[in-house]
């Protein structure tokens, strides 16, 4: 999970949400992903499903059985669609995402009693840590956006906050 934590922390250098994840098999590192949503222009650039793509590219393979993906936030939705039709084994990741989680938040499609795979969870961990990098990124944007629209107390630089978890 350290590994994915500096990869959340490098998203924030770089002015994107800072989540991130590393994929994992057999204590071997196969990938590590950040979010890349704004400087790829596509909002579906999550680190979950970029460490799932370069998973599969690094191991020449059409799924990911075997795998643990660590990831510093809940997977949303989309991210836990890939998880299923990957077949990670195991999914760990830090607090939960009440907008947009997949797992426990707005759903829990990972062991959904219908879906034709599980995917085992551990949540929780170093959450502190990840919710501590998020608070400060949203604040962080937050008086930027204040400042860009004239309040003198706020600092200056970043575009307007569009959405927030």
């Amino acid at each position: 999970m350290l590994l994915a934590l500096a990869e959340a922390e490098r998203a924030a250098a770089e002015g994107e949400v800072p989540v991130g994840a590393v994929l994992v098999l057999g204590g071997r590192l196969v990938s590590r992903a950040r979010n890349r949503c704004e400087a790829a222009r596509d909002a579906t650039a999550h680190a979950e499903l970029l460490a799932l793509r370069e998973g599969l590219t690094e191991l020449g393979a059409k799924r990911l059985e075997g795998t643990t993906l660590y990831c510093t936030l809940e997977p949303c939705l989309q991210c836990c669609g890939a998880l299923l039709l990957t077949r990670v084994e195991r999914v760990v990741f830090g607090p939960r995402d009440p907008k947009f989680g997949g797992v426990r938040s707005l759903a829990e499609l990972l062991d959904h009693p219908r879906a034709n795979h599980r995917v085992a969870i551990e949540e929780g961990v170093r959450a502190e840590e990840s919710r501590s990098l998020l608070t400060t990124f949203f604040r962080d944007l937050r008086a930027r956006a204040k400042a860009r629209q004239g309040d003198p107390g706020a600092a200056s630089g970043a575009a307007p906050l569009e959405d927030d978890l």
